[in-house]
């Protein structure tokens, strides 16, 4: 099988595909040449910077393509049309935790910049002048920091920001019964009681408008690691340059150049109480070979094995389509065959097949289905009728 790296790959993760038996590739295509070349590949392995479009999809399934799945190296999926690849049955897989701790340390390292002035003095002494009263600071021992999206990176900031001494409270519709943090019931109470604010959701809207920077104390400091959108920029600018907080770091932004060395004009760089760096989150080496070898072993589970561990657009299990989900136990010989009177017989019985995981036992075969219809007694019977077939238990 062939795959596709089409925003790079790192030398781990490349050896790892090859060791498992496939064929890889690295240079860069073009759209245009990605899509005349895509339904050669069995697979596409994509960064922030590949557009994996509904055209693109579609030219890698038609006349025979063989294109299967598109990995995302990272956690975000917005260049991958997800509706699209549902529809034509590509099968999209992200690695979400090779990233965590080096976005969770930068969030953290923002917090320390923007509290004690780092790159402004640096900056003066950089331009030859020395300045100790103007650049002090307030100390993160202590302080309350307020994490919003309390998921991978969230809870990995918790972490850090605990062993420093600060009380960290969080909020997230969905709550995690070991997060090191104590949840509060809503955004307006955790920004409230910050000290810091640090951001680690995703979405469409922003969660920080001018309301919720009116309900930030006067001495608290925001801080964006996430999704450039999940702050209105206009909002903050207002709130920043009229002193509504004290000050704020940010690792992305509403509108960000497309590739390396671009110009970045934005109206926060006017300020002088926002720290600023380029989407550095995950810019580590270490996380870029972990998260190279996640997205290689998910990818390879998913074309070696049918494995849908850390799938984007389908269910990782049979249980989270909602249906309900019923379990037929076959012991029977190690055979050619088995499975197809198997399937065939419950077909004939109305009995729909969702899913089946075998494994040697012995001398014999353990085989379990699962089905979306509750299987009676009659079946089970026919089942155990079958020559070769030991037990079947519902």
């Amino acid at each position: 099988m062939r795959i596709l790296a089409n925003d790079g790959l790192v030398e781990e993760a490349r050896k790892y595909l090859k060791q498992q038996g496939f064929t890889v590739e690295t240079e860069k295509r073009d759209e245009d040449d990605l899509i005349s070349e895509i339904g050669s590949f069995d697979a596409l392995l994509v960064r922030s910077a590949t557009k994996v479009t509904r055209a693109l999809l579609e030219a890698g399934v038609r006349d025979g393509g063989r294109l299967k799945i598109v990995g995302r190296g990272g956690v975000g999926t917005d260049n991958i049309d997800l509706d699209a690849a549902k529809e034509l049955g590509v099968i999209v897989k992200f690695a979400p935790n090779g990233n965590t701790n080096a976005t969770a340390e930068h969030a953290l390292g923002l917090m320390f910049a923007i509290a004690r002035k780092v790159p402004f003095a640096h900056r003066t002494l950089m331009g030859g002048t020395w300045h100790k009263k103007r650049f002090k600071g307030v100390e993160l021992f202590g302080k309350t920091l307020g994490v919003i999206g309390c998921g991978r990176i969230g809870q990995a900031l918790a972490g850090k920001a605990s062993a420093l001494g600060m009380k960290v409270i969080g909020y997230d519709l969905y709550r995690s019964i070991d997060a090191p943090l104590t949840y509060v019931d809503s955004i307006p109470e955790l920004l409230g009681r910050s000290d810091f604010v640090s951001l680690h959701c995703g979405g469409a809207d922003p969660v920080i408008n001018a309301p919720e920077l009116g309900q930030m104390k006067e001495t608290a400091f925001l801080i964006n690691a996430s999704r450039g959108r999940n702050v209105s920029e206009d909002a903050l600018y207002h709130a920043l340059k009229t002193g509504q907080i004290a000050g704020a770091a940010l690792d992305c932004y509403e509108t960000e150049p497309k590739r390396e060395g671009l110009p970045f004009v934005n109206k926060l760089q006017e300020l002088d109480n926002i720290v600023m760096s380029a989407h550095l989150g995950a810019s580590t080496n270490n996380a870029g070979i972990r998260t190279g070898l996640e997205i290689a072993e998910v990818v390879t589970g998913y074309l070696k094995r049918g494995e849908y561990s850390n799938s984007v657009n389908v269910g990782e299990t049979v249980e989270e389509e909602g249906a309900d989900v019923y379990t037929i136990f076959i012991t029977h010989e190690d055979k050619p065959g088995m499975f197809g009177k198997f399937g065939t017989l419950m077909g004939e019985m109305g009995v729909n097949i969702r899913e089946n995981n075998s494994r040697k036992l012995g001398e014999q075969v353990q085989t379990v289905y699962m089905v979306h219809s509750r299987p009676t007694e009659t079946v089970r019977e026919a089942l155990s009728a079958i020559a070769g077939v030991n037990r079947v238990t519902i």
